[in-house]
């Protein structure tokens, strides 16, 4: 990874500067055209005002700023890996776009004292020029961060695996209020300017190769083949789970739970039968384990309820320390709590169904 330090004034910065958004033909460009601002991989502009705002008062009392890292394009061009906000927050104020206190009074650029004006397109911002192997690329943006914003893992792995396949997949995946946001927000965690929508598809399609399956992917001119797959996951969810009782149901990784039981039949009605009866069961803690519970049959998605140390002491002393199966002596912490009759017959997490058995004894009881 070849790894330069330049100081880059900022006059040189906005020259030029163009903000068309992510739907104007040259995007949001400065440096004399020759800096895209805002590559198809980058998050859109997240920064408030008072983050804008302590970006230009950096600025205006000669502060120093966090490092920016521009990648080299190889063509005269550059790309912004990091850096993104403060160089918008530093270019729309230039442009007048908003004001900042200045003397007690507020001031947008044009209305500062000409003095004042120098001082800030002579600032020099810190910026290091990035060239490299996508491998070397990789393992370098992870060691970035941006000051209060730091880059999530998916953010960098767009940064590498850069094309038009990105860009085509964030348009559907990595916009406020995006088409998969539309369709499945009630059941996706995180938000998708954070790129948290497309990690996750990505993640399930990929079964978890995620890097392998940007890489193949990356020159594809589309990403619809991963929109069609989330639109599968996400009908398949909401047929197989109406979800009449309000479980929640963001966050649960449903497109693994589709690869494995997408061509098994389902009755809908019996699923919410039977997820009625395990959200009134007050053994069961974790509610949004429910519908993965009832499909793999695997107890520790519900989070039951356990028996208190108390408890266990109390029964321990009550059998004098001998195991209710073997019926050797044990230390209690060599014995284990367990339900006489389990929990999925009725058993309930109370004194009277509880048992002190030995390490041993309990593994086997429960492999039977």
């Amino acid at each position: 990874m070849d790894i330069k330090l330049n100081h880059i004034k900022v006059r040189d910065l906005v020259e030029g500067y163009i903000d068309e958004g992510d739907g104007g033909e040259q995007g949001i460009r400065g440096y004399g055209g020759k800096l895209d601002v805002r590559p198809p991989y980058q998050r859109e502009y997240v920064y408030g005002d008072k983050e804008r705002n302590a970006v230009v008062h950096s600025v205006l009392e000669g502060f120093p700023l966090n490092v920016m890292y521009w990648s080299v394009q190889g063509d005269g061009k550059y790309e912004i890996i990091d850096g993104q906000q403060r160089t918008i927050s530093i270019a729309r104020f230039v442009e007048g776009l908003f004001s900042v206190e200045y003397a007690s009074k507020p001031h947008i650029f044009d209305t500062l004292p000409s003095d004042i004006q120098n001082n800030i397109l002579d600032y020099e911002l810190m910026v290091y020029f990035c060239s490299g192997t996508d491998s070397e690329k990789l393992n370098w943006y992870k060691t970035i961060s941006i000051a209060g914003k730091p880059l999530t893992e998916q953010e960098i792995r767009n940064a590498v695996y850069s094309g038009p396949w990105v860009t085509d997949a964030r348009t559907s995946f990595s916009k406020t209020g995006c088409r998969a946001y539309r369709i499945g927000n009630a059941y996706m965690k995180g938000e998708p300017i954070n790129q948290h929508y497309l990690e996750t598809v990505i993640k399930w399609i990929s079964d978890d190769n995620i890097e392998e399956y940007m890489a193949q992917h990356r020159r594809d001119d589309s990403a619809e083949h991963l929109w069609e797959y989330y639109e599968k996951v996400i009908n398949w969810v909401k047929r197989t789970f109406p979800n009449k009782i309000d479980l929640p149901m963001k966050g649960e990784d449903w497109g693994f739970l589709y690869n494995e039981y997408k061509n098994n039949d389902y009755d809908p009605d019996e699923i919410e039968k039977r997820a009625l009866e395990l959200d009134e069961n007050d053994e069961v803690r974790r509610k949004s384990g429910i519908y993965r519970y009832i499909l793999t049959g695997e107890e520790k998605h519900l989070s039951l309820r356990a028996f208190s140390k108390a408890m266990k002491r109390k029964v321990y002393r009550k059998q004098e320390g001998i195991c209710a199966i073997c019926k050797e002596h044990f230390k209690i912490g060599e014995m284990e709590a367990d339900h006489k009759t389990p929990w999925i017959e009725g058993g309930k997490t109370i004194e009277e169904n509880c048992q002190m058995l030995c390490k041993k004894c309990n593994r086997e009881k429960s492999w039977k």
